[in-house]
């Protein structure tokens, strides 16, 4: 596995993966991603690589395989909020918490103090993520969310610099050129 910026050689993998999980939908932000130009389109405007956020793609043998974001990065606090995500075919194998050791270690040993993620309360697998990762849960945002009709209650998890790391295999490679 591997850690690198988006490029539009991923239209297809991002385009396989959102017809394979419309559960992923949600992470889309209602992106239309019906055709590999939409998808490169979305790559271009979503998953950019600047100073407020960073975004890398999952990457199992040369397949972008998910996505994990260091967003909203304020220099000023020296905040940030993380998100992530995996197409179905690289669930449950420890690639999201892989993936979120080496951004966690990359965004504090690039000056970030805390790293903030929500999750709905209802995705057990993303809190075994957090939790795994030493993000400790700091409560519940109450109908946070609304995808369609239905409002979702999403538990906030932060880890900061100063908290323990935690001792774990897999810490991947992760390509900061970009």
């Amino acid at each position: 596995m591997l850690l690198r910026p988006w490029t539009a050689r991923d239209a297809a993998a991002l385009l396989s993966a959102a017809r394979a999980a419309p559960d992923l939908g949600t992470q889309f932000g209602g992106a239309e991603l019906t055709t590999e130009d939409a998808a490169a389109s979305f790559i271009r405007s979503a998953l950019g690589f600047d100073e407020r956020a960073r975004n890398w793609a999952i990457v199992e043998g040369d397949v972008a395989v998910g996505n994990i974001g260091v967003t909203a990065i304020d220099r000023r606090h020296d905040t940030a909020w993380v998100s992530y995500w995996l197409a179905p075919v690289a669930r449950g194998r420890g690639l999201a918490t892989s993936a979120l050791l080496a951004v966690c270690d990359r965004a504090f040993a690039d000056g970030i103090h805390r790293l903030e993620l929500g999750h709905r309360v209802n995705n057990p697998a993303s809190c075994r993520v957090a939790t795994t990762v030493g993000f400790a849960a700091e409560g519940i945002e109450r109908e946070k969310l609304r995808y369609g009709t239905e409002r979702f209650d999403v538990e906030t998890h932060a880890r900061l610099a100063s908290d323990p790391s935690p001792e774990g295999e897999g810490r991947v490679p992760i390509d900061v050129s970009s």
